[in-house]
């Protein structure tokens, strides 16, 4: 009868780490663009930074990703929604 021992087993669970919102897609106010370690991907326009490197949305509006040829990274910005107008109503107070 043999008996060994087992090593090696142990193992951690995957980061999730990535883009999770791409070119071209809505988004609203401090939803993730892309979590990551260190900066792969460097914030562009409308965005800030966590403490943990991911890029979040400081605006609502759609996502772009620039490939910056100085850097060599992506820049991810967000570009915001054009404000709809209110339309004015005039109020009459009837006597």
């Amino acid at each position: 009868m043999q008996s060994g021992v087992a090593k090696n087993t142990k193992d951690s669970a995957g980061r999730r780490l990535g883009i999770k919102k791409f070119g071209g897609e809505a988004v609203g106010f401090n939803k993730i663009l892309v979590r990551q370690r260190g900066f792969r991907w460097s914030p562009g326009y409308n965005v800030f930074v966590g403490k943990d490197h991911t890029i979040h949305s400081a605006v609502e509006g759609y996502v772009i990703h620039e490939y910056n040829p100085d850097k060599k990274r992506t820049v991810v910005s967000v570009v915001p929604h054009k404000l709809p107008e209110k339309p004015k109503f005039s109020i009459y107070l009837s006597p």
